[in-house]
This record gives C-alpha cells, structure tokens and sequence, in this order.
C-alpha cells in the first residue's frame, strides 16, 4: 500500500501545484483502515519534492478529550462517549492551528492516543508558513443527511439506543454547522472509497492489532466501535463521488482505481 499510494501521491501533487499560487489545503477522507494516513505522509513528501512547503493535520487527533465526551454523554447523548461521530472534535482547535500554519506562525497541536482513548501529554509543533497543508481525517467533506434519511435506524446500535433518533440528528446537526466552516475551506478532496462495511471491519481489526494487547478491542467491542460510523459511512459512500476531486475506489485486497473530476488529477 506504501508504494502504491506514494505514485498515487506523486500525481496528486503535481495536480495540486497546477491550483491557485495562494496557500492550498488538501483534505483526505475515508472510512476507517483505507490509508489515509499513509497517503497523507505520502502526499505531504511528494508536495515537498515539487518545491512546497508541507505538513499534515489529522483530524483524529482533535478527538475531544474522554471527560469531555463524558460530559457530552451526560448531557447530549450516552453515545457520545464513543469517538469518532460529528460531534466529538474540537473543530475549532483545528481550524484555528489551520489558519496558524498557513500564515508565518508556530502552533502545537495535540495527539490522540488511540489505545488510551484519550489524548496523549505530549503535542507536535509545526512551523509555518506552509504553502499545502494536508487534512486527514474519515468525515471530511461529508455533507448532512436529509432529516427524512434520519428516521429509520441503519443498525442494532440505532435501533436499540437510539430508538428516537435524539443521537443521529445530534450528530447531523454537528456536521451541517461546525464541520461545513472547516470543509468549505479546502481546495481539493480525496475520497478513499471502501466496498463495503465488512472491508472496513477488517481493515481497523488489522490497526488494531498494531497495539499492544491490553490496548486493543476484541471483535465484538470493534463491531459496536464501528457501528457508530456506519450511517455517515454509508452516506459518504454514496454522495462523495460525485463531489470529491478525485475518488480511489479499494478493493478488499487494497489495490485501487481511480476516479477523478476533469483536469483534477495529472496524467
């Protein structure tokens, strides 16, 4: 997958400095396991090969910390305390480290440990100016569902603990107000298109195996954990094609083809 996306990456970044001379932000979206961050590390070499200054934001790391989602829990909804949905970022703090490393600043932005489910003590530093900035991150560019899409749960998760829909339409919201002031600001969207929900289950359970053992989730909990994405995964599967400037479609094996909006995407 290394190497096959750092091709892939070399003719998203010739694309990308045939744009506008002004500063560029390129996000990256797709469903857990398709190799956004690894396209993103690849991507951000490759802009650097053609003479732009470059760095990544990740938006897992703007997770909000686990006493935060605690709260939202309490308050909003009991499944708010699982990571992951519209709703549990600190879009703010990513949107303003943004616009911090496009212009002639330094910020430090936090990292997420995904194995504590809570974010890490240290952070990382960038320096800016920057003249591409690559967001990673798996809801990028999706839009709200229409509230009638909203009504029939998609799972067992929706239908057994969400049965009034009070959950979804919170996350809905989320993502038409917070969201959509952070999307509008990128230049160029790469989709990374999974088959389907089962290929995205494998996937994960394969990051997963990368933690340590007394960090990782069993099958069962890795089911619930991406039942919580599979509304907006479904959504994102059907309208970011038409949308997004260029779309990798995987197959279960991760070999890709590619899709891209006319002059999106460098011979």
């Amino acid at each position: 997958m290394d190497d096959a996306y750092r091709a892939l990456a070399a003719r998203l970044s010739a694309a990308i400095v045939r744009r506008s001379p002004r500063p560029r932000v390129v996000a990256i979206a797709g469903a857990q396991g398709t190799g956004k961050s690894t396209l993103a590390a690849s991507l951000v070499a490759a802009l650097a090969d053609q003479g732009l200054r470059a760095d990544r934001l990740s938006l897992d790391d703007f997770y909000l910390p686990r006493a935060a989602r605690a709260h939202l829990a309490a308050t909003v909804h009991p499944l708010f305390a699982t990571r992951g949905v519209p709703g549990t970022h600190d879009v703010g703090a990513l949107e303003s480290a943004l616009t911090a490393v496009l212009g002639a600043r330094k910020v430090a932005v936090p990292v997420f440990d995904k194995g504590r489910d809570d974010r890490a003590a240290e952070e990382r530093t960038i320096v800016g100016p920057l003249d591409c900035v690559v967001v990673e991150g798996w809801c990028l560019g999706a839009r709200p569902q229409p509230a009638a899409d909203l009504v029939a749960p998609v799972n067992a998760l929706e239908r057994e603990e969400d049965p009034d829909g009070r959950y979804r339409r919170a996350v809905n919201d989320a993502l038409g107000r917070d969201y959509a002031r952070l999307f509008a600001r990128f230049d160029y969207l790469v989709f990374l298109a999974a088959r389907g929900l089962d290929d995205v289950l494998r996937w994960r359970g394969q990051q997963e195996r990368s933690l340590a053992p007394g960090l990782r989730m069993d099958a069962e909990r890795l089911r619930r954990f991406v039942a919580h994405y599979e509304r907006l995964t479904e959504w994102m599967a059907h309208d970011l094609p038409g949308r997004a400037d260029v779309v990798v479609v995987l197959a279960p094996d991760r070999s890709y083809s590619v899709q891209a909006r006319a002059d999106r995407l460098a011979p």
